[in-house]
């Protein structure tokens, strides 16, 4: 891509969706930041020339290939002599739980004990192989050379190996068998040894155990490419998660602002609509009782006891004015008396001496006067 090419932005959007779900890491991006920063998607779609799906160089995606390739190859080769191993093992249990059961013939003790044999000194030359090549003394001062002098006869071998090969082609024929019957409990065959009233031929399980592989192999590929597909739904899912978070958020800024300009602006007046009607009904809480009382006076007191109550209250108003106006001319005695200072005091103090004098002889005479009759 060259360095000035641009892509007009709906389609450079699209193209760069298609790079994010499938070649880069997930990346939410929404519109806006492509919008915004049209060289860092410039960058994003010259680097998907130079990445896989997996999102490594297409040098290292190579080389991985071929990697996986030789471990296959290294895995199937390993796989062969382990199954063939298992196998030949799985000959030997049954010859011993067969041996304690049934009577075997010779051919079979001969068989057994020489593939024994053999598969022992063959295991014990490979643990001596690798302190050889290490220079490290030998496992119990043993030798390569003594092992092999512990081999079956050469005749005893030969014979033995043409057998082995039949009895391993039953076995692995008998396991294919009860795979089938395992993947396919239609095909007539339970167990390996058990045959079902309705069993398929053995041309015919035959056929179908050699299908039974591709059939697997296809399966397995619907496997990875509904793994595949699940994969391309978490990106799109995490996708969808982040747009509606963002959308939860504006929605969020939205509401605030609503309640912002609208709820907090009208809360005032609110409040003042609140206070009149709070104060109109106290008016008329206020307007209620002062009905209620006169109810209540007008139920108590008739007209002729209200105007009895008028004239007692008219002439209790009059006498309070005439004492009003006694206690005025009192204060303003009073007022005169206080300009002449201390020795009006003087004069009140021998004022009430004698006054008090005069009051206890006059007291003292009538007591006298009562005591003369």
């Amino acid at each position: 891509m060259a360095s000035g090419d641009f892509c007009s932005p709906g389609e450079g959007m699209e193209i760069l969706q298609q790079v994010c779900s499938k070649q880069l890491p997930p990346c939410n991006l929404s519109k806006e930041d492509l919008l915004q920063n049209p060289y860092f998607s410039k960058l994003l779609l010259s680097l998907s020339q130079h990445v896989d799906e997996s999102g490594l160089s297409l040098t290292l995606a190579r080389e991985q290939a071929q990697a996986w390739k030789e471990v296959r190859l290294h895995k199937t080769t390993w796989l062969r002599s382990e199954i063939l191993h298992r196998v030949i093992q799985e000959l030997l249990v049954d010859y011993y739980v067969k041996m304690q059961d049934t009577n075997l013939t010779s051919e079979d003790k001969k068989f057994h004990e020489t593939l024994e044999q053999r598969l022992l000194v063959t295991e014990l030359t490979r643990l001596l192989s690798p302190s050889q090549e290490r220079e490290i003394p030998p496992l119990l001062g043993l030798e390569k050379a003594d092992l092999l002098e512990l081999m079956p006869l050469s005749e005893d071998f030969v014979w033995m190996r043409a057998r082995l090969q039949q009895e391993i082609e039953e076995q692995l024929k008998k396991k294919c068998f009860t795979l089938l019957c395992y993947y396919d409990p239609n095909s007539g065959e339970c167990h390996p040894l058990t045959l079902c009233p309705d069993a398929d031929s053995e041309t015919v399980k035959a056929a179908k155990v050699w299908k039974l592989a591709e059939v697997l192999v296809g399966e397995q590929q619907q496997c990875q490419d509904a793994k595949s597909k699940q994969k391309e739904q978490m990106v799109l899912l995490e996708k969808k998660n982040a747009t509606y978070s963002q959308v939860l958020l504006r929605c969020l800024a939205l509401l605030q602002r609503l309640l912002q300009e609208h709820r907090l602006k009208t809360q005032s007046e609110l409040d003042r609509i609140n206070a009149q009607y709070l104060e109109v009904k106290c008016s008329a809480m206020i307007l209620k009782l002062r009905m209620e009382e006169l109810k209540i006076l007008s139920d108590t007191y008739t007209g002729e006891k209200v105007e009895v109550h008028r004239l007692i209250r008219d002439r209790l108003e009059g006498a309070i004015h005439l004492r009003e106006q006694d206690m005025e001319k009192s204060r303003q005695v009073l007022n005169s008396y206080e300009v002449l200072g201390e020795e009006f005091d003087r004069l009140v103090k021998e004022y009430t001496v004698l006054k008090q004098a005069t009051e206890n002889k006059r007291w003292a005479l009538q007591e006298f006067n009562k005591a003369y009759r």
